[in-house]
């Protein structure tokens, strides 16, 4: 696969992504840093997204299963394989200066960025699966999945 054909991919899949996401245009639009006309171009497969859209679209909703499922994984990974050569996969060990634990339970962490002001839950493993900076959002979040 070549950056041509990963265009042409995701120019047929983008409304379907949009509202897998539950997107309208106008969010969408807003979101991907597009004209809501442009968008609509895009979804009527009238013009092809460009490169920098499609890494927008990919690194935006890489928990896409209909992303996911059309490239076999994390859609980001491949458009760093098509666009560097390879993946770089980042060493999350250097950013722990940058988060303080501000509850563990059953597995699960809950985090704040000291830099940014995110929160961000951890699961078991010490992934991050979701991250919010609205405080209250996370904290259900953490608190419906670490059972507390």
């Amino acid at each position: 696969m070549d950056k041509q054909e990963f265009t042409e991919i995701l120019q047929s899949k983008f409304k379907i992504v949009r509202t897998e996401a539950g997107y309208t245009q106008d969010a969408m639009s807003h979101t991907i840093g597009l004209s809501k006309k442009t968008l609509v171009q895009i979804e009527k497969e009238r013009i092809l997204p460009n490169w920098t859209t499609c890494i927008s679209l990919c690194a935006l909703f890489r928990d896409s299963e209909v992303l996911t499922n059309l490239f076999g994984g994390d859609p980001l990974e491949l458009t760093q394989v098509l666009s560097r050569g390879s993946a770089i996969y980042p060493n999350y060990e250097k950013e722990n200066i940058y988060w303080e634990t501000l509850e563990s339970n059953n597995g699960y962490k809950l985090e704040f960025n000291k830099t940014n002001s995110i929160y961000r839950v951890l699961n078991a493993d010490n992934q991050p699966v979701h991250a919010s900076y609205i405080e209250r959002e996370i904290r259900t979040y953490f608190e419906r999945k670490s059972n507390r």
